[in-house]
């Protein structure tokens, strides 16, 4: 092995998507419940767009990387 493994960077790019993807569905549930100060001046139905994205990022996405990721051995 002379190189750097490409499954490394790769599981890290994957767990970066998946805690990029919590973070924002966690920010569309507190935007879209309204009881965040600093948050009053988001309309609270911009927080389940931001849900949806979250989640789609959170499920979705992972999986389709790893999909196109995946050796043809």
């Amino acid at each position: 092995m002379s190189g750097r493994d490409p499954a490394i960077a790769r599981f890290a790019v994957l767990q970066a998507v998946r805690l990029s993807g919590a973070l924002i569905a966690l920010a569309g549930v507190l935007v879209s419940s309204g009881n965040v100060a600093w948050l009053k001046a988001v309309p609270p139905a911009a927080g389940f767009p931001l849900l949806l994205v979250g989640m789609v990022d959170f499920f979705f996405v992972p999986p389709l990387l790893a999909r196109r990721w995946k050796s043809k051995d």
